[in-house]
């Protein structure tokens, strides 16, 4: 590839929208990952960090793209 075919990538030029893709997807799936760990906690440990076990379970049910 030549230097002046790097001009007609796709993502050419857009670095920072890849970083921001990157970024977003990155938190999404430490969000999913988190919420699955949250619904396989235990009643004691959810009182350890202050969360009913109905509070934990709305959070863990809610999609990955939602904060």
């Amino acid at each position: 590839m030549y230097r002046s075919d790097i001009r007609t990538l796709p993502f050419a030029g857009r670095s920072g929208l890849v970083r921001r893709l990157v970024r977003t997807l990155s938190e999404a799936i430490i969000r999913q990952r988190e919420r699955q760990s949250l619904g396989h906690l235990d009643a004691h440990l959810l009182r350890d960090i202050g969360l009913s076990p109905e509070q934990a379970r709305i959070e863990a049910a809610k999609p990955f793209w939602r904060a």
